[in-house]
């Protein structure tokens, strides 16, 4: 378990416990609504937990299929590759699922990272290599 995750488990676990605990000195009426609050927070996180990497898988998919149009206009004449963060993996669920690795067919060892948040805000944030900078070819 990633340790983001610890963090929200204890939070939410905070909360329910809190909850729980007030609800013993209250009234018979307020105290099942308490449990019923705590229920439901219960529920919402576990559904939020489930659901989670669905969504980011869906979000990711909307973004490669935006970054695609941005590379054919701008690299008409380039094959590449891309490439999105396994997150569902062990060992890299501390790299942002977000960035998307692209490698061009001319520079095969050079990986770019770009950021996608809309279809006009598309940006290379980061390139991954052992070459200079005057060296690369794609370079925003």
């Amino acid at each position: 378990m990633h340790p983001t995750e610890i963090i929200e488990l204890m939070i939410v676990g905070g909360i329910i416990v809190s909850i729980l605990i007030i609800t013993i000195f209250l009234k018979a009426k307020w105290r099942k609504t308490g449990w019923l609050l705590a229920l439901l927070i219960f529920a919402s996180y576990c559904i939020f937990f489930v659901a989670r990497p669905f969504w980011i898988d869906a979000q990711i998919e909307k973004k490669v299929n935006l970054l695609i149009p941005y590379l054919e206009e701008h690299y008409p004449n380039e094959e590449w590759t891309i490439s999105t963060v396994p997150h569902r993996e062990d060992g890299f669920k501390h790299r942002n699922p977000y960035y998307i690795g692209v490698v061009f067919e001319s520079e095969p060892d050079v990986t770019y990272d770009y950021w996608v948040e809309s279809k006009d805000n598309i940006y290379q944030i980061s390139f991954l290599t052992n070459k200079r900078l005057e060296e690369l070819e794609h370079v925003e």
